[in-house]
Order: structure tokens, then C-alpha cells, then sequence
């Protein structure tokens, strides 16, 4: 054979042997694992037949954005804010909450039925995955909707419901939050009586509980009483960023010893708040600047999260725009004041995993509700979650785990434990 043709067959098959890179690998994984993001936010006001999740709104979450960053599972979350704890406001929260499990219902069965699925268990999950489509599962975040009438855990678990916090920003019916440590204002000591009764019906129906908003002793009571593994499904390490959301070492290893799995957040102030915070300060100056340009007014966090739902998703639109309006700006801040980004997200995995082990971290954005950070701050940027744990050092047996593997794991032992207790009745 001519000398020169052996030479380009040698070049081939030289570059045929070539190693793969780091991307091109986490891709790979990121492809054949499934994702799954445990918390994510939503407006019914993007649940309309003109307006839905099947087009690009101007939204952290939504299909388009699911699809471009290979996220195949997403946990949309029926929240409702907390006013009185009484009749007046129990009802108001079930509507929106009911209004809630309706929007999720159309996605799936008229808006985009050939495009996602409800997922009510693993195999739900992998047969829709399977089949080449996006999964939407679905969580309860406050079970204060609930009033006193504990029978409609059975309703919920029907809708779809798989997890369910017992508290939010705010003591509950049902137990203490993570917010009396701001005051030192109990109100339960942990649970109440009720919320002791809520932590049975919820393992008799399989429905997994949520220690991401309650507080530290109410989690202690909870794991104590339940019979089935728990999970903080948007927290992070309190050791690496001491805010009250945060779980401390004590709780990992109650978790740990409970079976159950710690979701990392995807939020600036849980992650690092000191960098968090000199980003914002830079961040707010150019905001404000630009919206008394045009007449807005901001709103400090806290206060923004005390505001009536649609009131809160429209000033977080209008947020979004104005920041838009100021990228230039913006841009310049972030060189000098570098954000919160997927390598302080992933220090966290490191933590929990180092702590308590790989079978008990999971991963969460709470996007739409405050979540997002540099390199994943839409549903868009989720392979850089998987890159960066390629390049920690993870393998893909360890990525499938953090991604779905210890979540879907909960998710089987809780419906097990449940078929048990309803046997035995």
C-alpha cells in the first residue's frame, strides 16, 4: 500500500484512540442517567391555554428549558403562602393549592401529554423516561392547606402528591419553622398533637416527609415518629453556610441513620452567604438605579416572600426585566463581585456526601422560588451540575445516585412501608 495512504490510516486510527474529553464524557452521563430536580416552583398564571410550559416563558422551568439542559424529571410544587391559622385561611389555601394540582393536571393530560408525564412512583418514572418524554412528579410545600382535616391526605396522594413539608416560612397548624430561630418564638416545641397524627397518615399513604422548612426539633420528632426515610428536599449544609434553611450535623446524621436523602439547594444565600451577599450589594445599587428610572419600586427578600402569590410572581417578572434592561451593567458587577456558582453548589454535595455518605445526597433549584446560581440559573444550564461532579472526581454509578437513584430509593421504601401499614389494618 502507498506510504502516504498508511500514514492518513494511521492518523485515523491515532485519532480514533484519542482519550474523550471531560465534557464530551459528562455528557455522556448526563444523557444516560436520569435527572431530577426535587423543588420547583410554579405560577398557575403560566397554566392557560394561551400561556403554558410547552413555549419558552419567562420562566427558570419549563420544557424548552428542560429539554436544552437534559433535565428529564422535575418535582413541581404545590406552595401556598400562610396567612391565620383558621378556618378563613385554611380554605383559602386549599383552593390555591387544589388550583395548584389542576394546572399540573393540564400540563400533563391537554397542554403536553405527548411531550410529559405524571410520575407517581419509580417506575412511573422510568417507563415515561423510557418513552422518550419529560416527567413531572409532584410535591407539597406547608402542608397548612390541610386545615385541621387530616382526610385529605388521601386526596392529596391521589392528585400525585409524593412529598410533603410540614411547615414554611412560618409556624404552622401542623409544626414549629425553621423561622423561630429569628425570634426565639416557639410555638409547638417541634410538632403539635395534629402534626404527630399528619406524620402517620403520611407514611399509611406513602407520601414522603419534608424537613427542609421545620424546625430543627420538629425534624427531630419527625424522623423519631416516622416509620418511613425522610428528606430535606431543597437544603444544604449548615456547617458550609450557617443559615437557619440549613441542616446542621446533628440533623445529617439523623437523616443519615433515618435512610433518608439531603437536597442540595441551588440557592445564592444557602450556599455562601458572604459572597452572596457582596453579589447582591452590587447587583441591588444597579437595580435600583434602573427601576427608579422607570418607576419600580424594589422590595427587599424577605418582603417579596410575604407577598400574596400572584403579587410575588409579578414583581419577580418584572425583576427579571429590569435586570434585562441593566446586563451591561450588570456584567461588570459580576467580574468584580464574582456570584454564588455550581462550584459552591457542588462543595456542598462534597460536604454531605463526605459526611454521611453518597447514598444520602440529591440535588434541587428551587427554581422560580428564589433558586439559580452562576452556570445553573435556568433548567437550561443543568448538564453543568453533571460536568462539574465528573470533574470532582464522581462516577456515574455516584452521579446517577446524587441525580434520582437516593430520591427514587425513598420514594420505593415509602410506598412499601405504606402497603405494610394498610395491610395490617
Amino acid at each position: 500500500m502507498n506510504r502516504k495512504y498508511l500514514l492518513i490510516l494511521a492518523a485515523i486510527a491515532l485519532l480514533g484512540c484519542q482519550e474523550k474529553s471531560i465534557e464530551q464524557k459528562a455528557m455522556e452521563i448526563h444523557k444516560k442517567v436520569i435527572t431530577l430536580d426535587t423543588h420547583d416552583d410554579f405560577s398557575v398564571s403560566n397554566f392557560t391555554d394561551s400561556l403554558n410550559y410547552t413555549m419558552d416563558t419567562n420562566t427558570q422551568f419549563n420544557l424548552p428549558k428542560m429539554t436544552k439542559g437534559g433535565l428529564d424529571v422535575g418535582f413541581l410544587i404545590v406552595y401556598t403562602g400562610q396567612k391565620s391559622l383558621d378556618e378563613e385561611g385554611y380554605q383559602s389555601a386549599r383552593e390555591n393549592a387544589m388550583a395548584k394540582f389542576d394546572a399540573i393536571d393540564r400540563l400533563v393530560n391537554i397542554y403536553a401529554p405527548d411531550k410529559i408525564g405524571l410520575a407517581k412512583t419509580s417506575e412511573d418514572v422510568k417507563r415515561i423516561n423510557s418513552q422518550g418524554k419529560l416527567v413531572a412528579m409532584i410535591g407539597v410545600e406547608n402542608a397548612y392547606p390541610l386545615g385541621m382535616d387530616l382526610s385529605q391526605v388521601k386526596d392529596y396522594y391521589k392528585k400525585g402528591a409524593r412529598y410533603m413539608s410540614l411547615a414554611h416560612n412560618g409556624h404552622s397548624q401542623f409544626s414549629d419553622s425553621n423561622t423561630g430561630e429569628y425570634d426565639s418564638i416557639w410555638m409547638h416545641n417541634g410538632l403539635s398533637k395534629l402534626g404527630e397524627k399528619l406524620i402517620q397518615e403520611l407514611n399509611y399513604y406513602g407520601i414522603i416527609i419534608d424537613l427542609s422548612h421545620p424546625s430543627k426539633e420538629a425534624n427531630r420528632q419527625s424522623i423519631e415518629l416516622s416509620k418511613s426515610p425522610v428528606i430535606a428536599s431543597h437544603s444544604s449544609a449548615r456547617a458550609l453556610c450557617n443559615h437557619p434553611r440549613n441542616l446542621d450535623d446533628e440533623q445529617l446524621g439523623w437523616i443519615k441513620n433515618n435512610g433518608g436523602v439531603v437536597h442540595v439547594v441551588a440557592l445564592g444565600s444557602y450556599l455562601k452567604s458572604e459572597k452572596q451577599k457582596n453579589y447582591r450589594k452590587g447587583l441591588d445599587s444597579i437595580i435600583k438605579l434602573k427601576s427608579e428610572a422607570i418607576g419600580f419600586k424594589t422590595m427587599i427578600y424577605s418582603d417579596v416572600m410575604k407577598l400574596p402569590e400572584e403579587e410575588m410572581n409579578s414583581y419577580r417578572e418584572a425583576y427579571t426585566e429590569i435586570q434585562k434592561l441593566a446586563k451591561d451593567e450588570i456584567k461588570k458587577i459580576r467580574s468584580r463581585y464574582p456570584p454564588v456558582d455550581v462550584s459552591d453548589f457542588v462543595d456542598h454535595i462534597d460536604y454531605i456526601k463526605d459526611k454521611i455518605g453518597i447514598n444520602h445526597v440529591g440535588i434541587s433549584s428551587d427554581f422560580d422560588g428564589g433558586g439559580g446560581i452562576d452556570g445553573w440559573e435556568d433548567a437550561s444550564e443543568t448538564f453543568n451540575v453533571t460536568l462539574e461532579l465528573l470533574k470532582r472526581g464522581y462516577s456515574e454509578e455516584d452521579i446517577s445516585k446524587i441525580w434520582s437513584g437516593n430520591l427514587l430509593r425513598v420514594l420505593d421504601k415509602n410506598q412499601e412501608i405504606a402497603i405494610q401499614l394498610q395491610n395490617t389494618d
